[in-house]
């Protein structure tokens, strides 16, 4: 298996729209049924062995939980109850709206109101448009779904790689409905102050000082994946910080800069894993150096904080 496959925007974006609205919808359901986290750490998605799943919630003084994952080996949505119940429907040849009516029937079946306070894209250019009336995205090519899922699942393996790499504040790594991307942020102790027309996701998510790095899989205004890193609040002259590899480079973004490394750049490399971690650490040591962040206190490398060496381990976990 190739590390990282070809994810070809043009061809595979048809898919990636619909997959996106369906992946809305069931985070919807997520939003409406966890508990609230800092930084809204229970809404995204995390990989599982074949596909993404909202991990179980619900949870009652009854002991009723449920979970949704999506299957991109066998191109599924399955829920399951604490109850034993479960339910599961194809992905290919459903329309939005034919799938957010399946959704809604398949929760009332195993007991689940479906409690989605705003039945609508979030952030996307058909905002204005219910799910259930959605007909346009319908395409499904299981080879490119499946793909996606493999693509994520490489990525997330890198970023938790980075993530040991440092002892602060840090996110879990997952895949984000709103915009598509899979990311993991590292925080600083410091607040923030956002201006007063930053939106109420944006002044949760950034409330404190985060460096965060991920990966997309494009869009109209950059259409071709990529892997990137930004820093918020933007210290001044991050765009003129030396990053690697060669590739690399700065680009403005709302008023901004965000480091990005594309793809296919890193697929074209000898050692494209470590490529990407040389990117990531180049990107964060740029932004926590002009931000006043104590790079060596936090380090962590090999996932140790222990004065034990990185190899070591007790000998019962010796394999």
């Amino acid at each position: 298996m190739e590390l990282f496959p070809a994810v070809p925007y043009t061809s595979w974006n048809p898919t990636k729209e619909t997959i996106h609205r369906f992946a809305q919808i069931v985070g919807k359901v997520r939003l409406a049924f966890s508990q609230r986290r800092n930084h809204w750490w229970n809404v995204p998605y995390h990989l599982t062995g074949r596909g993404i799943t909202t991990r179980p919630m619900g949870l009652t003084d009854s002991g009723e939980f449920f979970c949704m994952d999506f299957d991109f080996v066998d191109h599924s949505l399955r829920i399951t109850h604490s109850s034993g119940a479960a339910v599961s429907f194809p992905l290919p040849g459903l329309s939005v709206g034919e799938f957010y009516r399946r959704l809604v029937g398949s929760l009332e079946q195993i007991g689940v109101p479906c409690d989605i306070a705003r039945p609508f894209p979030y952030d996307l250019p058909d905002a204005s448009r219910p799910f259930a009336d959605d007909t346009e995205h319908v395409i499904y090519n299981t080879e490119h779904a499946h793909t996606y899922w493999i693509v994520l699942s490489q990525v997330n393996l890198i970023l938790e790689e980075y993530a040991a790499q440092w002892s602060g504040k840090t996110s879990p790594v997952h895949h984000f409905w709103h915009t598509f991307d899979i990311a993991v942020t590292r925080f600083s102790d410091k607040k923030t102050q956002l201006p007063a027309s930053a939106d109420t996701v944006t002044r949760e998510a950034c409330s404190r000082e985060v460096i965060s790095a991920g990966f997309w899989f494009g869009d109209p205004s950059f259409p071709e994946p990529a892997f990137y890193s930004y820093t918020a609040p933007e210290p001044k002259g991050l765009e003129n910080q030396e990053i690697t590899p060669a590739q690399a480079r700065w680009i403005p973004l709302r008023g901004s800069h965000l480091a990005v490394l594309r793809y296919d750049d890193v697929r074209d490399t000898a050692k494209p894993r470590q490529t990407v971690l040389d990117f990531l650490g180049s990107a964060y040591r740029a932004g926590a150096g002009l931000a006043g962040w104590d790079i060596d206190a936090k380090a962590c490398p090999g996932g140790v904080t222990c004065d034990a060496p990185a190899h070591s381990r007790p000998s019962d976990l010796q394999p």
